[in-house]
């Protein structure tokens, strides 16, 4: 297998995973960015996104990864969020999503970040599952907030 970054040309495969994310996730209308949107964010002069894929031995993309950095104040350092982890459906058990984290992880080390994190949804049992058996802990004592929609329109008009 092979882990590279994305290229300025492959926005359209980006975009189309993540869709099949959100398919997986049972949110397909959800899944609203357009590719315009896509290569401004990923391939803009200083991008705040990244996307890496696995492709395997074929060289065939069967998954990614879309993270961004984000920062500790109590560590004084940056850190990876994972915002998107996912491999298509027939390349799984094959150790993709292993590798992707693992890739991402010795870049927090090269990098000297302290920490590397995501969200997985509570009803995913097989992914909370192996996610723990590399060593991740939930974070159960956090409740995640979101202010978007009308909400956020009303906030932002205070």
């Amino acid at each position: 297998m092979n882990i590279r970054s994305a290229l300025p040309h492959e926005g359209q495969v980006i975009l189309d995973l993540v869709y099949a994310l959100a398919l997986y996730e049972k949110e397909p209308d959800s899944a609203q960015a357009t590719l315009e949107q896509i290569n401004a964010a990923y391939f803009c002069e200083n991008p705040a996104v990244f996307c890496d894929f696995v492709e395997d031995d074929a060289g065939e993309i069967v998954g990614f990864a879309t993270w961004f950095l984000n920062f500790s104040t109590w560590t004084g350092t940056h850190g990876i969020y994972l915002e998107d982890l996912f491999v298509l459906p027939q390349a799984r058990g094959h150790g993709y999503g292993k590798a992707l984290l693992i890739h991402l992880a010795k870049l927090c080390r090269e990098r000297g970040y302290q920490r590397f994190q995501w969200w997985v949804l509570d009803w995913n049992e097989p992914s909370i599952k192996f996610y723990q058996s590399l060593g991740a802990v939930s974070m159960d004592e956090w409740t995640t907030m979101r202010v978007s929609g009308d909400a956020l329109d009303r906030l932002a008009g205070q």
